[in-house]
C-alpha cells in the first residue's frame, strides 16, 4: 500500500492550489487531484474562436488577485505571472460619449462623477486609500478569526460594507456615481439591495486605487500556472484527468481539502444532506469574441479602460439584476462586464487582431441564447462593432457548468449572495471550511471570503486545516508533517458514521 500523505487536495482552481502552496510551505506532503485534463478552474486560457486567439472562458481582470494577501507572500513571478496595467483600469460609458472613470487615481475618479459628486465620493473611499494592506486582510479573513489588524480602520469600512450598494447610491445626487457604484456591486449577480453589496462596489474601487484592475500577461492561465509551479518548487504533486466520486478512491491522508461545489464534496465524502440548506445564484451569459480591431467605443475613456461596464443607469443595472435574480428571467437589457485584453497584451491575438470578452446575467439553468440582447447593448455603445467580429464562442449556463462542474446552474460564484449567505458563507459556523467529517474540508468560493481569483478561500482553509492537525497531533513539535506510516488496509476517508476511516 502507498504511504500516508500529510494532505490531498482535490480541484486545481486558484482556491484548491492555493491551500496546497500553503499547506507545503508549512512543510506537509501534498497531492492534489483535478478531474479536467488540465488545471485553472475559474482561471483558464484558451482558443476559443480561431487559432491565434487566446481568450480567459471566465475571469479575466483580476483586482483581487493582485491585491491579494495570500498571493502577496508568494513569489509568483518567479514562476511566470506578470501583470499588465491598462491606461484606465475600468470605465463604465453613457449614452452622450461620456464615462465614470475608475482610475488609479482618486482624484481623476472623483472628477469623472461630476462635481456634484466628487466631494461625496472623496468621502466614502478617501479614508482607506493607503491602507489597502490591512483592509484586505481583514475583509477577506473569516470575521471571528482573530482580532483585526486595524480595528478602527476595518469598524469604520464595515459600517459602510455591511449596507446595500442601494443605500450607499443615496449619497450621490447624479446618475454617473450611482450608475459606477451599481456596476461595480453587479459582480455579485444580486439586487444592489442586497446587504453587503456596498462592501462588494467599496472594495472593487479602493483596489483600483491601491492596486489597479490589471490582467496577467498570457491570460488568466498565466495565475494558477504560476500557483503550480510553486506548489511544485515546494514538493507538492498534482495529478490531472482524475475524477473523484468517492472518498475511499483517493489515497491515504490525514486530511481532505475540497476545492469544490459544497454539494459535491457532500456527494463524494458522504456527508448526506449536509448542505442541503445551501442556494446557488443566478448565472452568466458569456461570449469571446474574435475581432479584426479594438472596439469602436463613442467614448474615449472606453478605448483606453482594461474593463469597461454596460449599463447607463442604475435604474437599469438593478432591473437587469432583479430579472435574473428575483423573476428568474432574462434582463432585456442586460447588464454587461466587459474586458479588452489586447490593448496591452499583444499576446493574445495575431498581429493587428483582437480578443474581447463580454457577459451578462441569465437565470439559473436557463438554456436560451442572449447573444442577441448583449450585442444591441454593446452597439448602444460601440457602433458598427459586429462589423468587425470575425467569431464568437458563446456560454451560457448549462456549457458553463458543463465545462466548470463548480458553476451549479451556470453559477459562477459557486453560492448566491442572498440572506444570511451573504456573509455566512457556506453557512454558520465557527469554522467554515470544516465538515462534519473531522479529516474533510472545504476551501472553494463558496467559503467566505466568496468568489474572484484570491486564493483566500483556499488561504484560509489551509490555516484551519493545519490547526486541526496540530490539535489532533498529527503535525511534529514545529507544526510540519511527521515521518509518513505505512497506510493500513482501511479506506482512506471511511464514511460518515465512521468518519476517522483511515485518514489519520
Amino acid at each position: 500500500m502507498p504511504w500516508t500523505r500529510d494532505v490531498v487536495v482535490v480541484g486545481a482552481g486558484p482556491n484548491g492550489l492555493t491551500a496546497a502552496v500553503e499547506l507545503a510551505r508549512r512543510g506537509l506532503s501534498v497531492e492534489l487531484f483535478e478531474a479536467l485534463g488540465s488545471i485553472g478552474g475559474g482561471a483558464r486560457t484558451e482558443e476559443l474562436t480561431l487559432p491565434g486567439y487566446r481568450h480567459d472562458p471566465c475571469s479575466a481582470v483580476h483586482p483581487l488577485a493582485i491585491g491579494s494577501p495570500a498571493f502577496d507572500t508568494m513569489p509568483l513571478a518567479r514562476h511566470g505571472l506578470h501583470w499588465l496595467h491598462p491606461e484606465v483600469p475600468m470605465a463604465h460609458p453613457f449614452p452622450d460619449g461620456s464615462a465614470a472613470v475608475l482610475s488609479r487615481s482618486l482624484g481623476e475618479t472623483a472628477a469623472s462623477l461630476g462635481p456634484r459628486d466628487a466631494g461625496a465620493y472623496r468621502r466614502l473611499i478617501g479614508p482607506y486609500v493607503g491602507r489597502w494592506e490591512t483592509v484586505a486582510a481583514d475583509f477577506m479573513k473569516v470575521p471571528w478569526d482573530g482580532l483585526p489588524r486595524d480595528p478602527l480602520t476595518v469598524a469604520r469600512f464595515g459600517l459602510s460594507a455591511v449596507q446595500p450598494a442601494a443605500w450607499l447610491g443615496r449619497r450621490f445626487r447624479d446618475e454617473k456615481a450611482r450608475a459606477l457604484l451599481s456596476g461595480l456591486a453587479a459582480h455579485a449577480i444580486t439586487p444592489t439591495t442586497t446587504n453587503a453589496t456596498g462592501g462588494i462596489a467599496m472594495l472593487f474601487a479602493l483596489a483600483a486605487h491601491e492596486r489597479g484592475w490589471p490582467i496577467p500577461r498570457g491570460g488568466s492561465q498565466s495565475i494558477v500556472d504560476a500557483l503550480a509551479g510553486h506548489l511544485r518548487e515546494l514538493g507538492g504533486s498534482i495529478h490531472t484527468g482524475v475524477e473523484v466520486r468517492r472518498l475511499d478512491e483517493l489515497p491515504p491522508a490525514k486530511a481532505y481539502v475540497f476545492d469544490t461545489s459544497p454539494t459535491a464534496l457532500a456527494r463524494i465524502a458522504g456527508l448526506g444532506r449536509a448542505y442541503a440548506g445551501f442556494r446557488y445564484g443566478p448565472s452568466a451569459f458569456k461570449i469571446d469574441y474574435a475581432m479584426d480591431g479594438p472596439m469602436p467605443w463613442t467614448s474615449r475613456d472606453a478605448r483606453r479602460a482594461g474593463t469597461v461596464h454596460i449599463g447607463p443607469t442604475d435604474g437599469e443595472i438593478s432591473a437587469a439584476l432583479r430579472a435574473v435574480s428575483t423573476h428568474g428571467r432574462a434582463p432585456d437589457a442586460p447588464f454587461l462586464i466587459t474586458s479588452q485584453p489586447t490593448l496591452i497584451d499583444s499576446t493574445r491575438a495575431p498581429e493587428g487582431k483582437h480578443t474581447f470578452w463580454a457577459y451578462g446575467h441569465a437565470p439559473s439553468g436557463w438554456d436560451g441564447d442572449l447573444t442577441e440582447a448583449i450585442e444591441r447593448q454593446l452597439e448602444r455603445f460601440a457602433p458598427g462593432f459586429r462589423d468587425l467580429v470575425l467569431a464568437r464562442a458563446t456560454a451560457g449556463p448549462p456549457q458553463l457548468a458543463a465545462r466548470n462542474a463548480n458553476y451549479v446552474g451556470g453559477d459562477i460564484a459557486c453560492g448566491a449572495y442572498s440572506g444570511l449567505q451573504t456573509l455566512l458563507r457556506p453557512r454558520l459556523a465557527r469554522v467554515p471550511y470544516a465538515t462534519a467529517h473531522p479529516a474533510v474540508f472545504l476551501c472553494s468560493s463558496a467559503t467566505w471570503p466568496g468568489p474572484g481569483v484570491h486564493g483566500m478561500s483556499g488561504h484560509n482553509a489551509a490555516k484551519a486545516v493545519w490547526r486541526a492537525l496540530r490539535r489532533r497531533g498529527a503535525l511534529d513539535d514545529a507544526g510540519r508533517g511527521r515521518a509518513p506510516v505505512a497506510a493500513s488496509g482501511a479506506a482512506p476517508g471511511g464514511t460518515a458514521d465512521d468518519p476517522a476511516g483511515g485518514a489519520g
